[in-house]
Formats: structure tokens, sequence, C-alpha cells
């Protein structure tokens, strides 16, 4: 990845928002022509800077209507298992997020699920196909305060 000019940074911040605006109105707000943006998000596709560009869909929409933090335990002696994890994580898309942690957990995964069974049904499959997992605590959530993507693009980082 190339370092990340100004202009890279406001283009950033703009995409981030909005990933179908046009070039030209990208351009008419950062000072560029129209190809010169092109270009540039070109280059940060190309080198890994931009990731991905996806529609965020409302989950409830989706039919799953619930969102749980699950708190997950991993044998001691079975820490080379978090790649094993990790991988099968990858093909379940209930699970949204997965993070290695420390304190009390060592893994910390956001899971969606229609209800509380079905949230039941995925423990069970998480526990019954990984053994070195130990012990699940699960916190529900009840509303969402802030869901976010957009990763901060100023000199700062913040």
């Amino acid at each position: 990845m190339e370092s990340l000019d100004t202009f890279d940074r406001d283009i950033l911040a703009i995409v981030q928002r909005n990933c179908q605006i046009k070039a030209e109105a990208v351009a008419s707000v950062v000072g560029l022509s129209a190809s010169s943006v092109q270009r540039r998000l070109k280059r940060m596709r190309d080198d890994g800077t931009i990731v991905a560009e996806l529609a965020v869909v409302d989950r409830k929409a989706a039919g799953l209507l619930m969102m749980f933090i699950a708190g997950m335990e991993i044998e001691r002696e079975h820490y080379d298992s978090l790649l094993k994890f990790k991988a099968w994580a990858f093909k379940h898309d209930n699970i949204q997020q997965v993070y290695y942690v420390t304190g009390t957990v060592d893994i910390v995964a956001i899971i969606l699920a229609r209800d509380a069974v079905h949230y039941d049904e995925i423990a069970l499959q998480i526990m019954s196909e990984n053994p070195q997992i130990k012990r699940i605590t699960t916190n529900v959530v009840l509303r969402d305060v802030k869901i976010g993507t957009y990763i901060p693009v100023d000199s700062n980082g913040a």
C-alpha cells in the first residue's frame, strides 16, 4: 500500500459514505479532475487500500432480528486451534465478526440469528464442531446504538 496523500484521504472519506457516487461529483468536492479521481480509486483498489465496496443490508429486512455478542474461551492447551476456528467461522455467514481478544474470553464473535432458538442452534453447532471452545458467554443486543463501517482517514487517524 502506498502512503495516502490529502486527496486520497478526501476521496476515501467520500466514497466510504457512498461508493456509488460518480467520479465527477467526487472531483468537484476534492478539487481534482474526474479522471484523476478514477485513477486514484483504481490504484487504491489495486493496492488493497480499498478492500471492498458493498451494499449494507438492514439485518431485520433479511429476517435476522437478533444480534448476539458471544465471548468464547479456548482450552489453554489448544491455542493453535484459533486458526481452525477462524477458518470455520468464515464458512458461516451468521457469524459476522470475530475478534481474538485479551481479557476473560479469548474470542468475541458478533452473531446474527432469527431468534433465541436459532442462536441456540448456532451456539450448539459452534461447540460441537469446535471442541477446543470450552465455554460461550452470550450477551443479547437489546438495541443498536451505532453500527459503523467508516474508517477515519484524516491525517491523525481519528
